[in-house]
């Protein structure tokens, strides 16, 4: 809706109102495409009483709403169809591709970033963009084997109990995870799926949720979660800075922010190899092991739209976040940001 302001000049202003954007995920006959309600457009200053208003708003309207998608240009609504076409054809082979295109180096990265969030008993964490479920069952793990510490450490100090007092608290213990709990949120359904059926044959029940959700508009309460974790995923957002801000939304006072995403490598002969190896092998893996290069020309030309570690880390303090920091792994080709709610905003 426009409406008509006298600036202090006197000149008159257009303005439209900015309403939160919100987006709705519909099913059609071609996959799930993005219809979005609305989207926040700068006031539009009329520099001239003449020329065709209408057309200077689409004009800034079309400006304000291109985006991305790798090395093409493409419109926000459209963006977020063929990102989730991507992964819908990628969901069966995502595990075995994730091997062969890092040579299988993408487990030590995740093993890393959960030594790097090292969660107290207790932690409820949000993993965001987390279908296949990798973060959330190195999570379970870990917490898992830490409360068995615990437990250990405790019956150590009781060496007076009975044997009959040692199986009861045993028999009392239904949690073993030290009501620690991981909730799973993508918003690919098929990404999901996987992870559900390795959740089953992996024997993962207690403690792990799955929910369908975006990233931009997350379906959590404020200040909720403990930590948020997002691996390889946020770069495959059409709004980061929004899906940052929703981050920090749910995060509680004092949660931390981690994410693990590919970067841009700081050895210029290890760049040079790098790029080969990402234009001319990983899309012909792609063709060969799951039958699609064009997803994987995507996903290899989307690494190199992502901004750099600088430019990122400056993105998540305008998201509200401080002691802003990253580590760089295998000379900068990933990258592990981190960030603190530590204010209530």
């Amino acid at each position: 809706m426009l409406r008509y302001v006298l600036s202090d000049s006197g000149h008159p202003t257009v303005k439209m109102a900015a309403p939160r954007s919100w987006a709705l995920w519909s099913f059609c006959g071609c996959g799930w495409s993005r219809a979005v309600s609305g989207c926040r457009l700068p006031g539009l200053r009329s520099s001239s009483p003449r020329g065709p208003l209408g057309a200077r708003l689409l004009s800034q309207e079309k400006e304000a709403t291109e985006t991305h998608f790798g090395f093409e240009t493409v419109s926000e609504e459209e963006k977020g169809g063929k990102v989730y076409q991507v992964f819908e054809s990628v969901a069966k082979k995502y595990d075995v591709m994730n091997d062969m295109m890092s040579l299988g180096i993408h487990r030590v990265w995740k093993d890393l970033l959960l030594w790097k969030m090292r969660p107290f008993p207790g932690t409820q964490l949000l993993d965001v963009a987390g279908g296949t479920g990798d973060i959330a069952f190195r999570f379970l793990n870990y917490v898992q084997a830490q409360h068995q510490r615990t437990q250990k450490r405790q019956l150590r100090a009781q060496q007076n109990l009975s044997w009959e007092e040692i199986a009861r608290k045993y028999q009392n213990e239904e949690d073993s995870l030290g009501g620690s709990h991981v909730m799973v949120c993508d918003i690919n359904k098929e990404m999901l799926k996987i992870g559900k059926q390795k959740a089953r044959a992996q024997g993962y029940k207690a403690g792990l949720a799955w929910i369908l959700g975006d990233a931009e508009e997350l379906p959590f309460d404020d200040n909720k979660f403990d930590v948020y974790t997002i691996a390889f995923g946020i770069r495959n957002v059409t709004h980061i800075d929004q899906a940052l801000q929703e981050a920090h939304r749910v995060l509680k006072p004092g949660g931390r922010f981690l994410c693990l995403e590919f970067s841009q490598v700081n050895n210029p002969l290890l760049s040079r190899l790098y790029d080969v190896y990402s234009f001319q092998v990983i899309p012909v893996l792609g063709e060969v092991i799951a039958g699609d290069w064009k997803s994987y020309q995507y996903l290899v030309e989307s690494i190199r739209q992502f901004p750099s570690q600088e430019e990122f880390k400056e993105m998540i303090e305008d998201a509200g976040f401080q002691k802003v920091t990253y580590e760089n792994l295998t000379s900068g080709i990933v990258a592990i940001h981190s960030g603190f709610k530590l204010y209530l905003r």
